[in-house]
């Protein structure tokens, strides 16, 4: 029952509005397009050599060893105490970039640094449990939507503030700080979910079939025992059928191959924007001119946003062409990490990383909706983990072998060659394949028209 005159947190409005408030001011970083600057800078003086090859790669060991654990519980624990815990590692992320000196406070930060990017999806699936189905299309629309101008409007205002205020790296970190405490305290006031899309399904029913059953007397401890055996079993029944739905998404041989885009590409796009800094700071080190990595951010976010919503609305038969556009697209994503690590000129690696994240924007979302067409939310959501972690198994297979010192620990014009040509390789395989399916479909064409004309 909602008092009157008092916000009613029980409908969608006040979650999502709330929601998207945190996700605003998580995503409002301007000092993240000059981590690289920052780190080299006079304020942590480390190394272009350090922060490539012991302190960047910290973050993508992190994130896949806790990505796992963090996808169970997060369900488990109904969202809530989740997206609280990553506002908190945001507020210690910065609370180190200000103030810990380093290589290994730096490479701390970097595993906190995981722990928020593995808890981002306590974010995006949070709403789906505190608001009807009806209106799941617009909160979608609304939380992932305002992290995007979130994003942009923190790369426009670190530009702005490095240009033409002369605002020192350090100042942008303190306001990032400011801005994720704001949404660390907004966290605090979400509804707490009744419902999540695996562990608690059935939570309501439950009790009800408890109080039909005759009661028996016993005591205390045999009621905490009963309690934790349900538990338990619920635990591992859950378990199980997610398995076994794992199983069912898996049987269809289009989603695997959509699924392996998807990882592979994936991999090779956050290694890309990883690192990129470290290549503009190659190219043109900051020290000698002004850098413009916010302004290229905040282009490259708009640009990607507007090829999602192009294609949205283009006419495709995804099934025949989709790997022929994947193979295309790929190819596009090569040529434009080609054209970064051979150019001398800072502007064209900026021209060549917009055309990189454009292109890789707009076959996410492609690989997105195939993905998710013919599947459940739930085993969307599945999937969706899934592949995430492929994904990071990949790439830090290709850190520990391109970046980490005890691997080869190339020099960063090196590393962006094989980016290169790693996505090359993804375009092999989805040219044979979309040949292969081109091939197929005139070999079935043939024999039907050959069968008509036998019969006539």
């Amino acid at each position: 029952m909602d008092i009157p005159g008092c916000i009613n947190t029980r409908g969608w409005v006040y979650p999502t509005v709330l929601l998207c408030f945190y996700g605003f001011f998580t995503f409002l970083r301007p000092s993240e397009p000059f981590l690289t600057p920052y780190l080299t800078g006079p304020d942590h003086n480390l190394t272009i050599e350090q922060v490539t090859n012991s302190v960047f790669p910290v973050w993508t060991y992190s994130y896949l060893a806790i990505l796992f654990p963090v996808f169970l519980l997060t369900d488990y624990l109904r969202y809530k105490p989740v997206i609280i815990l990553q506002g908190l590692c945001y507020i210690v992320v910065w609370v180190l970039l200000l103030f810990a000196e380093g290589v290994s406070a730096m490479q701390g930060m970097e595993f906190v640094y995981g722990m928020v990017t593995a808890t981002e999806i306590a974010y995006y699936a949070y709403i789906y449990s505190v608001v009807d189905a009806e209106h799941y299309q617009k909160v979608t629309s609304y939380c992932r939507s305002v992290t995007l101008v979130g994003f942009t409007v923190a790369a426009v205002l670190g530009q702005v503030l490095v240009s033409l205020a002369e605002v020192s790296y350090f100042y942008l970190n303190v306001i990032t700080l400011a801005s994720v405490s704001v949404a660390f305290v907004a966290s605090i006031f979400l509804p707490m979910p009744s419902k999540t899309m695996f562990f608690h399904k059935r939570m309501e029913k439950e009790p009800v079939q408890e109080a039909s059953r005759e009661p028996t007397p016993q005591n205390d401890e045999d009621v905490e025992k009963e309690k934790k055996d349900t538990t338990n079993n619920h635990f591992f029944k859950v378990l199980w059928l997610l398995c076994k739905d794992l199983k069912h998404c898996y049987s269809s041989k289009e989603l695997i191959y959509w699924s392996l885009w998807w990882a592979l590409a994936t991999a090779g796009y956050n290694q890309v924007v990883n690192y990129v800094q470290v290549l503009w700071e190659h190219v043109e080190p900051a020290q000698n001119a002004t850098v413009y990595n916010g302004g290229v951010e905040a282009v490259s976010t708009f640009l990607g946003a507007l090829a999602s919503f192009v294609v949205g609305y283009v006419k495709v038969n995804w099934e025949v062409s989709g790997e022929l556009a994947l193979a295309i697209f790929s190819a596009v994503d090569a040529g434009s990490l080609f054209l970064m690590d051979y150019s001398i000129n800072i502007w064209m690696c900026y021209a060549g990383y917009l055309i990189f994240k454009s292109s890789y924007m707009l076959l996410i979302t492609i690989a997105t909706f195939q993905i998710a067409v013919n599947l459940s939310m739930e085993r969307y959501a599945l999937m969706f983990g899934v592949n995430t972690f492929v994904a990071l198994a990949l790439q830090t297979i290709l850190t520990l072998i391109v970046v980490d010192p005890r691997g080869l620990a190339l020099d960063i014009v090196t590393q962006f060659l094989v980016y290169g040509c790693y996505f090359a390789v993804i375009t092999g395989i989805f040219f044979v394949r979309s040949i292969y399916i081109l091939i197929s479909l005139y070999c079935q064409k043939s024999e039907e028209t050959t069968k008509e004309q036998t019969q006539f």
